[in-house]
């Protein structure tokens, strides 16, 4: 027998990936059900060869689901999520409201799924499971493996952040720019604080008092939380005329000596991740190849002269995939595979 499984926010970029996905990787589903806001009643959405027509979250009966996978943003899951996981089902949370909750897992698979059976254990969940900011999951993914055999001290990162990444409306203003400079239209921002199209941006989310955004806080209150707190980390976030895949620069210090070719082989071999680093003219992976994808590519592995036992790497996956939907799918799998879910059915 599957699993009920609904979509909250199916409407939105990452929901309808979030079907896309569950259809490709053969979920063990039963029944799936879009769900949205009232103003989408009735919107039919595509599930593999099949159409669902969204349900009103306000009247939807959520008890009788086994996974609630998020998508609807922060305000939404701050008032549903509790209520649907009071409920019974699993609630995977795709927005930032709960990733920093003591009380809530914050999950990678490929990096910490062994915090899921302890949570699974205690009375008291909340029956909801954080999923990480899109930057900090394929960032994760990329330095488990390393981390593992040469303890990291230090990561400084940035990152080359795709438009999908602040919804429809971004990804509209960077094609309607582009498309407006060819024929003298005006390149007004409304969605980004500058012009999108043929420029880069430092600045995603609001500024905090210590002058660094709030989305490269996430990247590095995430990575501590899933990987170490441990260790030292610091971000520049910067949004980039990309429709569509998160590339980051990173520079690693670990504690004792890792090569370039070590580091390449332990990558080659990381559940996640896919290495393609040639030395050479197009030897490495772009976000237009990495769009559909599920792995995070890794390239331009080398080691960095200036502080002992460094490493830099670029790292390149899809947001909507790795970032968002695809991770959100691989926690309700990996509670299956585990035994830690069985179908209310």
């Amino acid at each position: 027998m599957g699993y009920k499984v609904a979509i909250v926010g199916a409407t939105g970029n990452v929901g309808r990936e979030m079907l896309n996905i569950l259809d490709e990787r053969q979920f063990p589903v039963d029944e799936v059900f879009a769900v949205a806001s009232r103003r989408s009643i009735g919107q039919e959405i595509s599930f593999g060869d099949k159409t669902l027509k969204c349900k009103d979250i306000e009247t939807f009966d959520f008890s009788q689901m086994d996974f609630v996978l998020m998508s609807a943003g922060s305000d939404v899951s701050k008032v549903w999520s509790p209520k649907i996981g009071a409920m019974g089902p699993i609630v995977i949370d795709n927005s930032s409201c709960w990733r920093y909750d003591q009380n809530v897992p914050l999950i990678v698979p490929e990096v910490n799924a062994h915090v899921l059976e302890e949570y699974m254990r205690r009375n008291t969940r909340m029956n909801i499971i954080a999923n990480p900011n899109c930057s900090t999951a394929q960032l994760v993914v990329a330095l488990k493996p390393l981390h593992d055999v040469a303890r990291i001290k230090r990561v400084v990162v940035s990152t080359y952040q795709s438009v999908s990444g602040a919804g429809k409306d971004g990804m509209d203003e960077l094609w309607n720019q582009t498309k407006g400079i060819f024929v003298t239209d005006s390149a007004e921002p409304k969605k980004f604080t500058k012009q999108i199209a043929f420029n880069v941006i430092p600045h995603i989310d609001v500024f905090m008092e210590d002058g660094y955004t709030k989305e490269e806080w996430k990247v590095m209150a995430e990575t501590k939380k899933i990987l170490d707190a441990k260790i030292k980390l610091t971000c520049t976030a910067v949004r980039v005329p990309v429709f569509v895949g998160h590339s980051e620069s990173v520079n690693i210090e670990f504690e004792t000596p890792m090569s370039a070719e070590e580091a390449r082989e332990i990558l080659r071999e990381a559940p996640g991740c896919l290495v393609i680093d040639k030395r050479e003219n197009g030897g490495y992976v772009t976000p237009v190849e990495c769009v559909g994808d599920y792995a995070t590519f890794i390239s331009r592995i080398r080691e960095d002269a200036t502080i002992e036992n460094g490493i830099n790497m670029w790292v390149v996956s899809d947001n909507l995939r790795k970032g968002a939907a695809l991770n959100t799918v691989q926690i309700a799998e990996c509670l299956i595979n585990r035994g830690l879910v069985k179908s209310a059915a």
